[in-house]
């Protein structure tokens, strides 16, 4: 069965940067389970994916534009230590979740520690950067109705209820 939209498929991954250090790579016996077409993937993965089936294996490259989007010179900012929420330190690392303008909940990284601010960043830490995959498509099937509903794989690969 050939790769297409509301396809159930499961993958081992490896994903690389450009430099050939190690970011993330799917768990021995364990594919990442995914609907095909509802970006779930970063869509240049999506597309490298789309028409091939089971069995398939190959190496792709996405560009930043493809992946996680260019870095956002604006979507740095800084932020005063009085509406940090209380309890820990802040420190270099630290991600801390914000209200999106969406009215969603936005992860930022701190990456900066001041006296009265410290400086957070929303962007995705791999926006900017070409990501090198390393592809092998383990199985395809088509999405039952429950699945496609919930909008998430159900099952081996997928979240179970």
């Amino acid at each position: 069965m050939k790769i297409e939209q509301n396809s159930v498929v499961t993958i081992n991954y490896t994903l690389k940067n450009a430099g050939g250090e190690i970011i993330d790579k799917s768990e021995a016996g364990e594919p990442l389970g995914y609907i095909h077409g509802h970006g779930n993937l970063v869509p240049g993965l999506e597309r490298a994916i789309e028409g091939r089936q089971a069995g398939d294996s190959f190496d792709v490259v996405v560009s930043a534009e493809d992946g996680y989007g260019p870095r956002r010179p604006e979507a740095v900012v800084e932020i005063p230590r009085g509406q940090l929420p209380g309890g820990a330190e802040p420190e270099v690392g630290m991600q801390l979740m914000a209200g999106s303008p969406e009215g969603g909940a936005m992860p930022l990284t701190l990456i900066a520690i001041g006296e009265e601010f410290v400086t957070a960043d929303a962007n995705h830490p791999l926006a900017g950067q070409e990501l090198h995959f390393s592809i092998a498509i383990a199985t395809v099937r088509s999405a039952t109705e429950e699945e496609l509903s919930h909008g998430h794989v159900h099952g081996p690969g997928g979240h179970h209820h």
